[in-house]
């Protein structure tokens, strides 16, 4: 990707000092340094603004969509009445239909975008809303390690800039790839992209690729979805592998140079 030609809500452009090191010698240079950009999107629900997400300034309604899914505010994206972007707020307004409706008590929620002080474990208000992954199709253990190198190379904003994370998901009849500043944030667009593509019933048969760190909150989010395999490059956390093996979802880690450990539902590795 050309940076040049990037979004340039994407990214800033910073005189920095580069530190060089030559033959023992260390010197300051100018240089200009590109920075990925963050904004807080705001979430309107009805008029009422129920989360602010701090994000890349990228598919926000997609973003908007696949974040309320997975608090379980809506199940399908026939529960929104209407959805639009305000540029200037920064703000996604969303109308539902009637009949469906957000209790006080779960406004107003502010999300970082590091995944550290985000909502962990399943929520007890919408435990309904998370059921054990049904399906028991196999996967050659083979084309996963494949599908990760194919994942890597396509981490074009991160190439170009760095500072983000990047989720892939991946089924034969659609796929879809994204990067942003948040794992969390990742999940929630390829949500919103599902669900207004209408494609949420490939996701029983699919597989997640994540650049990052599994925790609990990110677990919950395939579990909701309900994709039955996870792959991650990096390491799962106890309580998400916990919450893996409960709910069936096979969770690799540290899958990387054609190997990987399997943390849970191995049955489903050929």
């Amino acid at each position: 990707m050309d940076v040049k030609n990037m979004d340039e809500r994407l990214c800033a452009a910073f005189n920095v000092k580069e530190i060089i090191s030559d033959n023992g010698v260390i010197r300051l240079s100018d240089k200009e340094k590109d920075v990925i950009g963050e904004i807080s999107l705001k979430i309107y629900i009805n008029g009422t603004e129920y989360a602010s997400l701090l994000c890349l300034n990228q598919l926000t309604e997609e973003l908007a969509l696949g974040f309320l899914y997975s608090e379980g505010v809506i199940d399908t994206i026939d529960d929104v009445a209407a959805i639009s972007y305000n540029e200037r707020l920064f703000a996604v307004m969303i109308s539902l239909v009637p009949g469906r409706s957000v209790e006080k008590c779960e406004s107003l929620r502010s999300v970082t975008s590091g995944c550290g002080k985000c909502f962990t474990y399943i929520n007890p208000l919408k435990h309904e809303k998370f059921i054990p992954v049904a399906n028991q199709d196999q996967y050659p253990i083979s084309y996963i390690l494949d599908m990760m190198k194919e994942f890597e190379r396509q981490s074009e904003i991160y190439r170009a800039v760095g500072g983000v994370h990047s989720v892939l998901f991946r089924h034969a009849d659609f796929s879809v790839f994204n990067e942003d500043i948040g794992r969390h944030n990742c999940f929630d667009k390829i949500g919103g992209v599902l669900l207004k593509n209408n494609k949420m019933t490939l996701v029983e048969t699919g597989m997640l690729f994540v650049s990052g760190r599994v925790s609990s909150e990110i677990i919950t989010k395939v579990i909701r979805l309900g994709v039955p395999v996870l792959v991650s490059r990096s390491t799962p956390t106890a309580a998400a592998v916990n919450l893996a093996r409960e709910y069936n979802v096979s969770l690799l880690g540290y899958v990387r140079n054609k190997s990987g450990f399997v943390y849970s539902g191995e049955a489903r590795l050929i």
